[in-house]
C-alpha cells in the first residue's frame, strides 16, 4: 500500500495530517500503542518541517506526506521545502534551550526532546531545498520471515513457468548470468566472515571463564549430548527406512548420465585422521580453508592462552571481543539481504535440477523427511525431560531462523545466524553459544545422518545389495565418522553419500538417482543440523543457569 497526501503548511493542518497518518496505520492494523507513539512522532515531525518551511510571499508552502506499507514494513516520510536544519543537533541542545528559552523556543525544544525520545528509525535530509524525514515501523517482528516466504514462493512459481515456458537455452543464460552469480556471491560473502566470527566468539567466550574447569564442564556437556543426538539420528534413519522402505529396482534405469562427475571425488575420512588434522600446521590455512575443527583448536588455545597473561588479559579480552563484534555486525549487514539471496537460490535450482528425477526418487525423499521430522520430535523430547523447557516457545522462537538457515543449504554460513537467534530470540548466554554453535556446525550432523541412512539403505535395496548385520555396524560407524569429518557446505552430503555406498558395495552410477534433489536434501539436512545445534545450546544453557528466561517465554 502507498498513500500520498499533501497539505499546506500551516500548524492549523497539523491535525489532519496526524488524522491522515491514523487512517492508515488501523487499516494496517497497528496497536493501540504502537499507534500512539507513532502520532506523537508524526505531529512533532510535521511542526518541525513547518517551522523551517522556506516559501515566496506569493505562494503557500505545501508539506507532502507518503504513507508506504509492503510485507509487514511501514514507513513515512513527511517532505517541505525549507533551509536545511540539523534535526539530530535541535535534539542535542533540546534541554538547554529549554531550560533558557521561552515561547517558541520551549515549544520547539520540547518537540526536539519527543522526537528525539520516540523516534529511534528518524532519519532526516535535504535535497534540492527540500527537507525530509522519515520514520521506519516494523509492523511484525516477523516482517524479514515474511519477506524470505515470499522471495521463496516467487522463485518456485517463477521457475516453475519458466521451466514450462522458455528454451532450455534461455533458461541456461539466466541461471549461468544472473542467478547461479547472485546466489555464489551471497554465500561467499558468509563463507568470508565464517572464519573470523567462529574464532573470535570462542575466544570471546573462552576469556569469560575465570573457573576453567567450568569451561571444561560446559564443553563436556555439548559434546555429550551431540553425540547422543548424533546416535538418536542414525537410529531414527535406520527405522525410518524399514519402517516406509523405499527405494524400487525399476529406478535403476534413470541413472544419469552425471553421476561418474560427482562419484569421482573422495573423501577419506577415519577417525584417526580427524583427531591428526585438529592440529593445523600453521595459523593461516584454517582460515584460508575455513577448517572447522582447526579453527576451534587455535581459538580455544588462544584463548586460555589470553586468560593467562596477566597485564595483557584485559587489553586482548577488549581486542577479541571487538573483533567478535565487528564481524558479527559484518553478518548482520550481510543476513539483510537474504531474500533476495533466496530468490536467486531457489531460481537457479528450480531451473538446474531434474523434475522427473525428483519424482522418480519421491519415495526416498519422503522418508527422508519423516526422518527429520522424528528428530524434531527428539530435540522437544530433550528439552522437556533434560532441559525441563516448554519446547512450544523453543520451536516458536527458531521457526523463522529454520527458513533462514535452508535456504542457506550450509551449517558453517548458518552459524552467524545460529548465534542471532540463541541471544537475541531465545536468550542463551553469549559464552554458552559462543562455544555450542561452531562446534555444532563441525560435530553435530544429525540431518546428514538421517540422510545417509535413508539414502543408503534405499539405493542398496534398488540395486539388490543385501545389508547384513556386520555390514549394517559398518553403515553406523561409518555414517558417524564421515558426518563429524564431512565439511558443513552445499554438496558435501552428496560425496559423504557417495563414499558410503561404495563400501557397501552398491554401484557408484546409483548416486546418479539423487542428483537432482541434493540440493534440496542439503537445504532441509542443514535446516535439521542447525535445530539440533540451538536445542543443545538451549539445554546446556538452562543446565548453567545461563538461560534469560524473560527473553525465553516472550
Amino acid at each position: 500500500m502507498r498513500k500520498k497526501q499533501q497539505y499546506i503548511a500551516d500548524k492549523q493542518n497539523i491535525g489532519r495530517i496526524v488524522d491522515f497518518v491514523r487512517d492508515r496505520l488501523k487499516e494496517c492494523g497497528i496497536k493501540q500503542k504502537e499507534l500512539v507513539k507513532v502520532m506523537l512522532t508524526v505531529e512533532e515531525a510535521a511542526g518541525s518541517l513547518i517551522d523551517h518551511c522556506a516559501v515566496s510571499p506569493e505562494e503557500s508552502g505545501k508539506i507532502t506526506v507518503i504513507f508506504k506499507a509492503f510485507m509487514g514494513n511501514v514507513s513515512i516520510e513527511l517532505s517541505a521545502k525549507g533551509e536545511e536544519y540539523s534535526l539530530a543537533n535541535n535534539m542535542a541542545l533540546a534541554s538547554s534551550a529549554y531550560e533558557d528559552g521561552d515561547g517558541d523556543d520551549i515549544q520547539e525544544s520540547i518537540r526536539n526532546i519527543i522526537l528525539g525520545s520516540l523516534a529511534d528509525g528518524l532519519k532526516y535530509r535535504h535535497k534540492n531545498g527540500i527537507n525530509y524525514i522519515c520514520m521506519g515501523l516494523v509492523r511484525s517482528k516477523r516482517a524479514f520471515l515474511y519477506q524470505t516466504l515470499g522471495a521463496m514462493a516467487a522463485a518456485v512459481i517463477l521457475g516453475l513457468i519458466f521451466s514450462s515456458v522458455l528454451p532450455d537455452s534461455v533458461n541456461t543464460f539466466l541461471n549461468t548470468n544472473i542467478f547461479a552469480p547472485v546466489k555464489t556471491m551471497y554465500m561467499n560473502s558468509l563463507k568470508m566472515v565464517v572464519a573470523p566470527v567462529v574464532f573470535f566468539s570462542i575466544i570471546s567466550c573462552i576469556v569469560q571463564f575465570s573457573d576453567l574447569s567450568a569451561l571444561g564442564r560446559i564443553g563436556a556437556k555439548i559434546i555429550s549430548l551431540y553425540l547422543l543426538t548424533t546416535f538418536i539420528a542414525v537410529g531414527a534413519g535406520i527405522g525410518i527406512f524399514y519402517l516406509i522402505g523405499p527405494g524400487d529396482a525399476s529406478l535403476a534405469a534413470a541413472i544419469t548420465a552425471d553421476a561418474s562427475s560427482v562419484t569421482s571425488q573422495t573423501m577419506d575420512v577415519s577417525i584417526k585422521d580427524t583427531i591428526v588434522g585438529i592440529i593445523p600446521s600453521d595459523i593461516i590455512n584454517p582460515f584460508l580453508k575455513a577448517n572447522m575443527l582447526q579453527l576451534i583448536f587455535m581459538a580455544v588455545l588462544c584463548g586460555i592462552a589470553t586468560g593467562l597473561l596477566g597485564k595483557y588479559s584485559g587489553t586482548l579480552t577488549d581486542f577479541f571481543s571487538a573483533c567478535n563484534d565487528l564481524f558479527l555486525k559484518i553478518t548482520g549487514l550481510i543476513i539483510k539481504i537474504m531474500p533476495i539471496a533466496v530468490f536467486c537460490s531457489i531460481m537457479s535450482m528450480m531451473l538446474t535440477m531434474g523434475i522427473d528425477t525428483i519424482i522418480s526418487v519421491m519415495g526416498m525423499f519422503g522418508t527422508f523427511l519423516l526422518g527429520l521430522l522424528a528428530m524434531m520430535l527428539v530435540y522437544c523430547i530433550l528439552i522437556i525431560f533434560i532441559g525441563r523447557l516448554n519446547p512450544v516457545y523453543f520451536v516458536r522462537k527458531y521457526l523463522p531462523y529454520m527458513l533462514q538457515v535452508f535456504s542457506l543449504a550450509s551449517s558453517n554460513a548458518a552459524i552467524p545466524v545460529n548465534m542471532e537467534a540463541c541471544e537475541k530470540k531465545i536468550g542463551i548466554s553469549k559464552k554458552i553459544f559462543s562455544l555450542s554453535i561452531p562446534l555444532g556446525a563441525t560435530l553435530n550432523m544429525d540431518g546428514t545422518c538421517i540422510h545417509l541412512a535413508v539414502f543408503a539403505l534405499a539405493l542398496a535395496k534398488t540395486f539388490g545389495v543385501e545389508v547384513t548385520g556386520s555390514a549394517m555396524l559398518s553403515m553406523i560407524i561409518s555414517i558417524i565418522v564421515l558426518s563429524m569429518g564431512a565439511p558443513g557446505i552445499p554438496g558435501a552430503g552428496l560425496i559423504c553419500l557417495s563414499v558410503l555406498i561404495t563400501q557397501m558395495n552398491v554401484p557408484v552410477e546409483a548416486i546418479g538417482l539423487v542428483m537432482g534433489i541434493d540440493s534440496l536434501c542439503g537445504m532441509f539436512r542443514t535446516m535439521s543440523n542447525c535445530l539440533g545445534d540451538v536445542a543443545v545450546s538451549t539445554i546446556v544453557a538452562k543446565s548453567e543457569n545461563e538461560l534469560d528466561m524473560e527473553i525465553y517465554r516472550k
